[in-house]
């Protein structure tokens, strides 16, 4: 429960991401990596979790914790990026909460447990992780991220920066194997990479409807990062983590036609002017999160049928346009379908998406 609500964390945080203008799991096959998938700059930084080890030793062993071993904390990159986060946030920071903390004897119990954490964290794999991340992006991409393992007072992880000095932020768990931390770290730098190679300047021409709809819709993108994380559409993208995590993701799956359908009176709802608040869309869009919810089951679902159906090179084609994504599913369905067609975005939802007026009734 502890890892979803970090899941939850940084899925919040990485949307900041997606709504700009516009077991260790093996990396894809070199044949189907760029040169820049091949090389990603993502570098584990370690220094704040190895500070307060250090001081969390010399309490268990009834030592006076020296001015030295507080300025080593201090002046930690991790606790200074830290700090500046935090300060950045409106958010008191004070090393006196650092001392309590380290102090407190909840947190020198788990001191081993920290320490063994850390220590398989830092043999993760995260440049693995950066490839799978690629491997799901234009060619375009960079991935560029700094990745701070920390032992602080708050049980919260979160991207911070990334438009100009990428990191991701995971406070240290004993309950995480380094398996899920290496699919975590792949997640947030797929997110990283779409920035990058999806950042353009906003369509002037468009309604305030449909812009307002298309840049939800990039929302699409948690999904299109489980599938990246993963390492393919044959992989589970639960499969390093807990059965109830997995069952929970299965059982959101069976209810993709359901899901479907809502997000679809959504879209509509905002393209007709029902939903034109702000405030409105925002706290209904933000609804189809919830711990993984349709933004990701929907999303995950159409990309791995475009991509069985029509190659990964047709995925990686939409990937910058969730209204072509959209249309490329809506192919992939009626062309890869033995049986019968899976729930379809409707011709009236996409000729609004593209500015034409809708001239047919809503299923």
């Amino acid at each position: 429960m502890r890892f979803t609500m970090i899941l939850l964390s940084l899925a919040l945080a990485a949307i900041l991401l997606l709504l700009q203008p516009a077991i260790s799991l093996p990396a894809p096959a070199d044949s189907t990596l760029t040169s820049a998938a091949r090389n990603p700059d993502v570098t584990i930084v370690t220094d704040e979790a190895d500070a307060a080890l250090a001081i969390l030793d010399r309490i268990r062993a009834g030592k006076e914790v020296r001015d030295k071993d507080w300025r080593t904390l201090r002046g930690s990159e991790g606790y200074r990026r830290l700090r500046k986060r935090e300060e950045a946030m409106g958010r008191r920071f004070s090393d006196s909460t650092f001392v309590a903390f380290l102090h407190a004897d909840s947190t020198r119990a788990l001191t081993e447990d920290l320490r063994r954490t850390v220590r398989a964290w830092k043999k993760a794999d995260v440049a693995a992780a950066g490839r799978r991340a690629l491997a799901y992006l234009p060619s375009g991409a960079r991935i560029r991220a700094r990745v701070y393992l920390t032992i602080k007072p708050w049980t919260n992880s979160f991207v911070f920066e990334t438009n100009t000095d990428p990191a991701i932020f995971l406070y240290v768990d004993p309950e995480v194997s380094a398996a899920k931390l290496e699919n975590t770290v792949a997640h947030e730098l797929h997110h990283i990479g779409y920035a990058s190679a999806c950042a353009a300047e906003a369509d002037t021409t468009l309604s305030p409807q449909v812009a307002t709809a298309r840049m939800w819709m990039s929302a699409f993108g948690e999904g299109l990062a489980m599938l990246a994380a993963a390492g393919g559409p044959d992989v589970h993208p639960h499969a390093v983590s807990d059965s109830v995590e997995r069952a929970r993701w299965d059982r959101s799956m069976d209810r993709f036609g359901d899901d479907l359908h809502s997000l679809e009176t959504f879209f509509l709802d905002v393209l007709e002017g029902r939903a034109s608040d702000p405030d409105t869309v925002r706290t209904r869009a933000m609804e189809f999160f919830g711990v993984q919810g349709p933004w990701y089951t929907v999303g995950y679902r159409m990309a791995v049928l475009v991509e069985r159906t029509e190659g990964r090179d047709a995925l990686l084609a939409v990937l910058c346009d969730p209204t072509k994504l959209l249309e490329a599913y809506n192919r992939a369905a009626r062309r890869g379908s033995a049986g019968a067609t899976p729930p379809l975005w409707s011709d009236r939802l996409l000729r609004l998406l593209a500015g034409t007026p809708a001239t047919t009734t809503p299923r």
